[in-house]
């Protein structure tokens, strides 16, 4: 699939809804919608000091490299990408349009709820990413003024 493309803020809304929503059920800290360049595109929750932009970069490429792991294996790619530490651990779950919920909790939090739950995001999300695709798609062209328009000399 191609990428997530132009987003509403209706379908922002909407995202950033689900996530907070999955937070809550999956007793989870912090959860985002990231594209697979590490690019953020809603979050919601709290992880304290921690580059955001960073963070989401280096969990794209963390998933970027598992992604070549799965093909030596003989699989397409993993759909999950679990990494557990002492006090916080990170599930990185695999969305269409080429895009990751990345999901981050303490060592208080159960993986299986977190993982139940992510699956259940994921498919929602998947739905929010298609609507919001095919609304992109069906959308009527942006027109110009004519003071923007090409039709006037533009001094540089």
């Amino acid at each position: 699939m191609t990428g997530i493309g132009m987003l509403s803020v209706e379908d922002q809304m909407a995202i950033e809804s689900h996530i907070k929503d999955f937070l809550v059920k999956s007793e989870s800290q912090w959860g985002a919608l990231v594209d697979r360049g590490g690019n953020l595109f809603a979050e919601n929750g709290d992880i304290g000091q921690v580059d955001l932009m960073i963070m989401c970069a280096l969990a794209a490429g963390s998933f970027a490299a598992t992604k070549e792991l799965a093909k030596r294996l003989g699989e397409g790619e993993f759909t999950a990408l679990y990494h557990e530490g002492s006090n916080m651990s990170i599930l990185m779950t695999s969305l269409h349009f080429d895009c990751l919920l990345i999901t981050v909790f303490t060592g208080n939090t159960n993986i299986g709820l977190v993982r139940f739950y992510a699956q259940q995001t994921a498919g929602t999300l998947n739905q929010c990413l298609l609507s919001a695709s095919e609304s992109a798609a069906n959308a009527e062209p942006l027109l110009l003024d004519a003071e923007y328009s090409g039709d006037q000399n533009i001094i540089s």
